[in-house]
């Protein structure tokens, strides 16, 4: 637990991205249209928290989005971790400037089986979304948190 003298980027790191941007489904293979971010250690935090921003929607848009596990940071085994996707998002549902949160805890992960890695995975259906999500790590087992950041992280100001 922080102090109330620490800055939020010592408690906090960002573990993972789906960049923003007009995201397409080309109507092409069934890869067509997926995005997924970096994977996240739960080995080296205690819960992550996965932000989904969704812009303009095009007509017909769908955006799903879950976690997933692994065991490993190459996403050895990867599945989905259940009970951890939003409703899908959709024009027809008024659902444009949306966003949704995925919370994550590392006891929901299949620890039985050896899984410690989570990442975002996105589905953009039917026609393109602008949209883009962050998992961020919380509860780092040591401090500060951002000694973790992806190595995109430009700058920190505190």
């Amino acid at each position: 637990m922080g102090t109330i003298n620490s800055l939020p980027t010592e408690r906090v790191a960002v573990l993972g991205v789906i960049d923003p941007d007009a995201h397409t489904h080309n109507g092409g293979t069934a890869s067509d249209g997926v995005y997924a971010s970096d994977w996240g250690s739960l080995a080296i935090f205690g819960s992550v928290l996965a932000q989904v921003l969704v812009g303009t929607m095009a007509s017909s848009s769908t955006v799903d989005v879950k976690l997933q596990q692994a065991s490993d940071s190459s996403g050895t085994g990867a599945k989905d971790i259940t009970g951890k996707a939003i409703t899908q998002l959709t024009q027809a549902g008024t659902d444009s400037d949306k966003q949704a949160l995925i919370n994550c805890r590392a006891d929901e992960l299949d620890a039985d089986n050896s899984f410690t890695h989570v990442r975002i995975h996105m589905t953009v259906g039917t026609a393109a979304s602008d949209a883009g999500c962050v998992l961020l790590g919380f509860d780092a087992r040591n401090a500060p948190a951002s000694d973790n950041d992806l190595t995109s992280v430009d700058e920190i100001v505190s």
